[in-house]
């Protein structure tokens, strides 16, 4: 997988939002907010041609307390939801 070519994570008013740049990215129904965690991810991924449930899975245990099976988890979670909102492509 990979981020869409033309979204940004930006701190708006304290917020993480997701905001896109370029008109054919442009979708007002829909804004993307993250916390601290999915934030973290994004930024971490931002520059990558390639991540993956696993990547995202170490990020997490490399940063934040928790088990490698609840990192796995929650990456799979995040790929899905980053996917329904159309942010990210294989």
């Amino acid at each position: 997988m990979k981020i869409k070519k033309g979204f940004k994570l930006r701190n708006v008013c304290g917020e993480h939002v997701i905001v896109a740049e370029g008109i054919e990215n442009v979708d007002f129904t829909n804004i993307i907010s993250m916390n601290e965690s999915s934030a973290y991810l994004w930024n971490n991924i931002a520059e990558l041609d390639y991540f993956d449930e696993n990547i995202l899975s170490n990020l997490l245990t490399e940063e934040y307390s928790v088990t490698a099976e609840t990192a796995l988890n929650d990456s799979k979670k995040i790929i899905q939801d980053w996917f329904k909102a159309g942010i990210i492509e294989e």
